[in-house]
């Protein structure tokens, strides 16, 4: 998979949330992580990574819109429930991207949502998790990047040979 993607969160106030989308982030590979105006109690966020990503990837908790510096040719994707938002299944991630999350119980700013190239929303009937929705959007970056092979037409997977391996000749599948 080329280029990078970054993801943080504006005004996250919950330790356990932002160490859980830390260590995610970390997971799947992330180049840095960010907060915009966290709460200022986040210090116990790390009790939540056991991956200990802020030795592994850059954290950088920016206290407001205007002091954030991204990459140049980064691209800013707001996650929000908007009417006019693109739904996940059907966005292309840009290679460069820097992925933003609402607080926990509240929307993106106004400032934030115009700093976006793209908003997108995660298909759900209602908010969800700031962690969780985290995970669904790195998740769906990887899948949509990550060069895999089709999915197959029936139900199961397939071996490196390209074969399925849910299928074993001459049994009975009753």
């Amino acid at each position: 998979m080329r280029g990078y993607f970054a993801i943080g969160s504006e005004r996250i106030s919950k330790p356990m949330n932002l160490g859980a989308l830390m260590r995610t982030a970390n997971a799947f590979g992330a180049s840095f992580v960010f907060s915009i105006n966290a709460d200022h109690r986040l210090r116990a966020a790390y009790q939540a990574d056991t991956s200990k990503t802020a030795g592994q990837v850059p954290y950088y908790p920016w206290e407001n819109a205007d002091e954030m510096q991204l990459p140049r040719g980064c691209q800013m994707v707001g996650i929000e429930l908007t009417d006019d938002a693109v739904m996940l299944p059907t966005f292309r991630h840009p290679p460069q991207a820097a992925y933003i999350l609402g607080p926990e119980k509240g929307d993106l700013s106004p400032e934030i949502i115009a700093k976006c190239d793209h908003v997108v929303k995660i298909p759900t009937k209602f908010c969800i998790n700031v962690s969780l929705a985290g995970a669904l959007v790195m998740y769906d970056r990887h899948l949509s990047m990550g060069g895999y092979a089709t999915r197959p037409i029936m139900p199961g997977g397939t071996g490196g040979d390209g074969k399925r391996t849910d299928y074993v000749p001459g049994r009975d599948r009753t």
